[in-house]
């Protein structure tokens, strides 16, 4: 079984029976704060949160909660609703970009709408990242939080302190993760600050991306490869920081496909694994296909396939935004907020409304792409079925001059067979006429007589064969079974036979011997499945699949000579003619008979 087939095989069996592709249940919430209202809003959060909700789905997260720019209360919510579709999963991810700070020993994500003015306020403005793990503690296998929030705080500028002794450190203060199974990673390492990066992401996103769901890669070692990366990338300023209680066993994000075959294996069917694919009809199953069959044709329609699912993802997303845009709108307008914020919901929602049409626009050309692949492939289909009949046709011509050559073959081998029985009924009589001699001579003179008798004997070289006898009676059957035959099976050789094999060679486009019956035309007149001859009715008589139906005229109509029904031809009306004739030459002088509507009259 090749390793695409056995993946894909897995992946519709799971399909089929209600579960997602992956063993696991994987839930992410990502939460990107830009717009903040008090502070100077920060350019890349929106970015990367985008880029890694995208990330999510390519690795088939089952949920991907996307949330933008959210107050206080939003995050709260966002947060309590993210609990519940944690509970039962295996795999709960947070991902937080935006700013945070630390107050006294403890770490905050901070909302957009948060003011900070004394140290107090962080509880009743910001969220801890305590509140952040408790809403992914449901999940069993693997509880990740991630925070790309250690920049420059501004609040801490202006923020007033009520208590002398209370601290307000640079950055995020290093926590340990205290519960099971809990990896808690931030974009630096205590007391330092992360840079927000001169491109559309951040460092430490730009890092993310590129190693987190790398199939089969332990979580562990993707945050190693990302703190190389960035390190590189800020010279050296910047060192991400992680914490974790995780065992022994390697856990990934991503599992690790199967192994590739062994060399030597069977070769790969390509169009078979591209109906597989199709049949799960999923980003995953047409990534297997790619990765198994990194070029050719049916490599570039399932790109158009995958590119299709792509652009249905986005447009779901896009009328999922412009709904909770609109909703915001209204509930605004509910609560009689200012106008300002009406105004910046309602360009939210047109902002929104935008994306989504743009959205189903890329989705139509993404349709019409993969239309324009299917009938490039029927027409390639179409192509193939042709040549595939020239093969036939060419196999075919080749079978039957195979079948002729037989045929002379075994001609022959008759003609010899025949000659060798004449030969040895002349040697048998020959020997009939010595016996009387040869029991006077004693019998030891007999043996070589019988010897050379029994040396005369002709060998048969088709073992296995019907008798010779029987070949005419099973040739009628056959030739009867195909629709060439008619009447009774005798066995006997004759003229309705051979008129019979005449029909099957005109029909079937063979060049038979039709004088006798011979094993090579019983074995090419079993090799047809089906009826050869056309049937043949007698006159009154039409064919109807395998038999003769009588033909019915309706009232008014006749059958005619040509076997169809003809109307009645009207009848001329019968006139009576008047003849003369003479009287007999017994009668009187001078009379005259004639005859009247059959009746003889005479004067």
């Amino acid at each position: 079984m090749r390793w695409l087939a056995a993946l894909v095989v897995a992946a519709l069996a799971a399909c089929l029976a209600g579960e997602p592709a992956w063993a696991e249940k994987r839930v992410a919430l990502v939460i990107g704060n830009s717009k903040y209202q008090n502070v100077t809003a920060l350019s890349n959060p929106a970015n990367d949160a985008t880029d890694i909700v995208e990330m999510f789905k390519q690795a088939s997260f089952e949920v991907v909660e996307s949330r933008r720019d959210l107050k206080y209360m939003e995050m709260r919510r966002a947060l309590r609703d993210f609990t519940d579709k944690a509970r039962g999963a295996d795999v709960a991810v947070i991902y937080f970009a935006g700013h945070g700070l630390e107050v006294d020993g403890v770490n905050y994500a901070v909302p957009v709408d948060a003011t900070l003015e004394r140290d107090i306020d962080v509880d009743d403005e910001a969220v801890s990242l305590n509140r952040i793990l408790l809403a992914a503690e449901p999940a069993t296998k693997l509880r990740l939080v991630i925070l790309d929030a250690c920049r420059d705080n501004p609040f801490a500028k202006k923020m007033k302190r009520t208590l002398a002794s209370r601290s307000l450190g640079r950055g995020l203060a290093g926590v340990e993760a205290n519960k099971p199974n809990t990896f808690i990673a931030f974009a630096a390492k205590e007391g330092s600050t992360a840079s927000d990066g001169d491109g559309k992401n951040s460092p430490f996103s730009a890092a993310l991306l590129k190693h987190l769901t790398r199939p089969g890669l332990d979580i562990r070692k993707a945050f190693g490869f990302v703190r190389d990366d960035v390190l590189s990338a800020t010279g050296n300023q910047q060192e991400p920081y992680t914490t974790n209680s995780l065992g022994g066993n390697d856990v990934s994000l991503v599992p690790a496909p199967a192994a590739p075959p062994v060399a030597g294996g069977p070769a790969t069917d390509v169009r078979g694994d591209y109906e597989l694919a199709e049949r799960v009809g999923t980003k995953e199953a047409w990534d297997y296909f790619i990765t198994a069959h990194p070029s050719g044709f049916y490599t570039d329609l399932a790109k158009a396939q995958r590119n299709k699912l792509a652009a249905e993802a986005v447009r779901l997303e896009a009328i999922e935004k412009a709904r909770r845009a609109a909703e915001e709108q209204a509930r605004l307008a509910a609560e009689g907020a200012k106008a300002a914020e009406q105004a910046k919901a309602a360009e939210q929602a047109k902002a929104a409304e935008r994306e989504k049409q743009a959205a189903e626009k890329q989705k139509r050309i993404e349709d019409e792409k993969v239309l324009a692949e299917q009938a490039k492939a029927a027409a390639q289909a179409k192509a193939n079925e042709k040549a595939n009949e020239k093969a036939t046709e060419k196999a075919d011509e080749e079978a039957r001059k195979t079948a002729e050559k037989k045929k002379k073959a075994g001609d022959a081998a008759e003609h010899a067979k025949a000659a060798g029985e004449s030969s040895n009924t002349e040697q048998t009589k020959v020997a009939a006429a010595q016996q009387p001699k040869a029991k006077e001579d004693g019998t030891n003179a007999a043996k070589p007589a019988d010897q050379s008798v029994a040396s005369l004997t002709p060998s048969d070289g088709r073992s296995g064969q019907p008798a010779p006898q029987d070949i005419p009676r099973l040739l009628q059957t056959e030739l009867k079974r195909v629709g060439c035959k008619t009447g009774d099976i005798d066995g006997a050789w004759n003229a309705s036979a051979r008129k019979a094999l005449s029909s099957f060679n005109e029909n079937a486009g063979t060049k038979l011997d039709i004088k006798l019956a011979s094993i090579d035309a019983l074995d090419m007149v079993k090799a047809r499945t089906g009826r050869v001859c056309p049937l043949e009715c007698e006159r009154g008589y039409r064919a109807s699949g395998d038999r003769c139906v009588k033909i019915t005229c309706d009232d008014g109509f006749v059958l005619g000579s040509n076997g169809s029904c003809q109307k009645r031809p009207e009848r001329a009306p019968k006139v009576t003619q008047q003849r003369e004739r003479r009287a007999p030459a017994s009668g009187r002088r001078g009379g005259k008979c004639f005859v009247y509507n059959g009746t003889s009259f005479c004067e």
